[in-house]
């Protein structure tokens, strides 16, 4: 009789597969938006019901069926060339620029001296320069490399990565081929964690990961992935593993330095040890040892284009668009401060309540609830809170990368303020009756995975 569930839920995943399908292949681009707003819909539709019929499926089956599920979603974002981000090719873009010798730090994309790396897949000829993913240069040359003036805003190792990918070439493909391998390998990751627990499908399914890790090859993949390793790793005590990849992590993409105080929860609740210092001393280690062959080659530079994308995104005083919530109760002015006091009090209540063999759980309450606060307009920096919701069994975060990909398409302060209230409102709606319907014990939270 077991047969039947397994069936049952492979179809549901394989129907997800089939409308991820037609969504990267038919459902529009960035430049054509109004069938994604369908097309998205109907791919959480089936990936809600695919996680419903995997419940039934015996936990012994459970492990084999999500990776398989995870490999055929990531497969799907394989089947086009980026249809909501122009990312890679500045992925592809760096990784080349290194390997002849240069520094991405230190010149942009249009200038003449790395004129003669110029090729058609990032600079095409002849096509009136008119596709959503393409704009011209200052000397009049057609690119799809994105902020073709400025530097490269991306940390060490994800440069590393970049430059990793060269032997196997540079367009966008081997960059969404490296996405892939990276989606299914945060699977296996999860699983390992888990201990092959449901809940791993949460990301190995989520069609968030098929077309923002896959499909638009975003290298916060790879943050991800080390942030889940570290974490486990930190769970079963190893810690200096645990702050290395951590450290790693945040040297990819800078988001990841949130989940660091979860690696310390509960820290604040006992007397303070030696061992407490590894994972961060760790972790600092890694993400300044990553930075100082590019600080020798550029200097100050390597800094890249990360105070312009700050002024650029509304992060900053006097062009504010950030913080929407926030927005909503105090003057402008006083928002990032308000924000900086929500997040420096979720990070206390992570280490000094936080349940240690959890560390993802206070990873995802002061990731996810950074994200909130500072609501913003790129779904895929939701990819770190869709891989920790994986590891803790929270679905309900993943309200949190689906407002960001709201705001993508649709832009605006009231869309901001609707889809993070939104978001919001079921992470607290749904936690709320999470604790006071399934109450757990301190030694069941303590034992399990």
């Amino acid at each position: 009789m077991t047969a039947r569930p397994v069936l049952s839920c492979a179809l549901a995943v394989t129907a997800l597969a089939g409308c991820l399908a037609l969504t990267l292949t038919t459902g529009g681009t960035l430049g054509n938006r109004p069938p994604l707003y369908g097309w998205y819909a109907a791919d959480a539709v089936l990936f809600a019901l695919s996680l419903l019929a995997l419940r039934r499926v015996p936990q012994r089956q459970v492990a084999r069926l999500v990776l398989a599920g995870g490999v055929l979603v990531a497969a799907v974002g394989l089947l086009a060339p980026p249809r909501t981000s122009d990312d890679a090719y500045r992925y592809g873009w760096d990784g080349k620029v290194q390997a002849t010798g240069g520094s991405p730090y230190a010149r942009t994309p249009e200038d003449p001296a790395l004129a003669r790396l110029r090729d058609p897949g990032r600079f095409p000829v002849g096509d009136g320069c008119a596709a959503w993913d393409e704009r011209r240069t200052a000397d009049g040359a057609c690119t799809r490399i994105n902020r073709p003036a400025v530097h490269t805003i991306y940390p060490p190792l994800a440069e590393a990565w970049f430059l990793a990918q060269r032997p196997f070439g540079d367009g966008v493909r081997v960059a969404q081929a490296a996405g892939a391998v990276l989606a299914v390998a945060t699977t296996g990751g999860l699983l390992a964690v888990t201990g092959g627990r449901r809940r791993a499908a949460l990301w190995a399914w989520c069609p968030g990961v098929a077309v923002w890790a896959v499909n638009d090859a975003h290298v916060d993949a790879l943050g991800a992935l080390l942030t889940v390793l570290g974490l486990g790793w930190a769970a079963r005590g190893r810690c200096a593993a645990g702050g290395a990849a951590l450290g790693a992590a945040t040297a990819v993409k800078l988001l990841p330095a949130l989940a660091l105080p979860g690696a310390l929860s509960g820290v604040l609740s006992r007397r303070p040890r030696r061992a407490d210092l590894v994972v961060p001393a760790t972790a600092a280690g890694v993400f300044v040892l990553s930075y100082l062959p590019y600080l020798a080659a550029s200097g100050a530079g390597v800094l890249g284009y990360l105070p312009g994308y700050l002024r650029e995104e509304g992060y900053q005083q006097g062009h504010l668009e950030r913080f929407g919530l926030l927005r909503l109760l105090l003057p402008d002015r006083f928002a990032p401060w308000a924000g900086a006091a929500v997040l420096a009090a979720l990070v206390w209540r992570v280490l000094r309540h936080g349940d240690p063999a959890r560390p993802w759980r206070g990873a995802l309450t002061v990731t996810g609830g950074a994200l909130l606060l500072a609501a913003p307009a790129y779904p895929w920096y939701g990819l770190l809170v869709v891989a920790l919701a994986a590891l803790d069994g929270r679905w309900e975060w993943l309200a949190v990368p689906a407002a960001g990909q709201l705001l993508y398409l649709a832009g605006g302060s009231r869309v901001q303020q609707l889809a993070y209230g939104t978001a919001l409102l079921v992470v607290v709606v749904v936690s709320v009756r999470r604790a006071g319907r399934w109450p757990r014990p301190v030694g069941a939270q303590m034992t399990e995975v």
